[in-house]
């Protein structure tokens, strides 16, 4: 792996942006592991884990750093994103891995550190003896004093580059890319094509809710299938009674809207609520009146 970094001098330079993807990713890591580690307990006690969930969190932590930092020089992000630590106190030019000494004291200010916080949170929360509440002051002076040297760090960070977090910079190293980073060409027929899309999307959901479908329907259906007119007498009216305009069915609750076509309550109904301009599918005439059906059709006649 040294070997392939060469000198100092012919690798470009880490992005700052690229440096805190890599920290976001190890963040998400990390909580993608811890969800995955409590989702085995869901069928024991609830707070089963509580209790030590310090200690379980530094041991998964450990893990992560010995297949990551002590083997790879590098933390899950920063191998996804072709980067790893340099050790920039060596006085070479070329590249240096980590010393052991660094491993470890990385290992200690990041696993350990976290450890020892949430551990004291723990121990100190409930005590009310003025010796504890002494250690509790000064520990929370402690860590107020290491954000604010973590937030001054990230200001020289953002004007420098080097050193995104203030562990990095107490144990001096820095992040470089494994190999020479090489000029993409990046194309944007893809992009061009996401965009189109998505706008088409955003331009049909805007417009669908502005069509009534369901009258569009029954006008394409009226379109189609014309009806001849009808005359209006007894026989005429007891013939389209033997079934719904709408689903085509014995007609429930039969009511006419002042046409010779009768329609279930409820499919008229539901019809002119979704739509005040509702007309009939078959004639194409406007909803004067519901009226229930006063005509009475024998079973014997929709049997036959």
């Amino acid at each position: 792996m040294a070997s392939s970094v060469g000198n100092e001098k012919s690798v470009n330079p880490v992005l700052r942006i690229s440096q805190l993807d890599a920290l976001e990713l190890n963040k998400a890591l990390e909580q993608l592991v811890w969800s995955q580690f409590t989702s085995c307990f869901h069928g024991f006690k609830p707070g089963v884990l509580a209790h030590i969930e310090p200690e379980l969190k530094a041991f998964l932590w450990f893990l992560l750093w010995r297949f990551t930092i002590y083997s790879k020089n590098a933390t899950v992000g920063q191998a996804i994103l072709n980067i790893q630590y340099k050790n920039n106190l060596s006085q070479t030019e070329k590249y240096q891995p980590l010393s052991k000494h660094q491993k470890l004291w990385y290992l200690i200010f990041t696993v350990g550190g976290r450890w020892l916080e949430e551990r004291c949170y723990d121990l100190f929360s409930n005590r009310q003896l003025q010796s504890f509440c002494k250690i509790k002051h000064y520990l929370n002076f402690g860590a107020g004093l290491l954000k604010l040297c973590g937030l001054v760090n990230f200001l020289i960070f953002l004007q420098k580059g080097t050193y995104a977090t203030l562990t990095e910079r107490i144990l001096g190293i820095r992040s470089v890319f494994c190999k020479p980073q090489s000029v993409r060409q990046v194309g944007f027929e893809y992009m061009n094509r996401e965009l189109l899309w998505h706008g088409f999307a955003e331009f049909l959901i805007y417009l669908l809710p502005l069509i009534n479908v369901q009258k569009l329907k029954l006008k394409i259906s009226s379109w189609c299938l014309p009806i001849a007119s009808l005359s209006n007498n007894e026989n005429t009216l007891a013939v389209h009674c033997k079934e719904c305009s709408l689903c085509g069915e014995w007609p429930t609750m039969p009511h006419t809207i002042g046409c010779l076509h009768v329609f279930c309550y409820y499919c008229i109904k539901s019809n002119y609520l979704f739509d005040m301009y509702f007309t009939c599918p078959k004639c194409g005439s406007e909803v004067h009146s519901l009226q229930p059906l006063k005509y009475k059709i024998e079973m014997t006649e929709f049997r036959a």
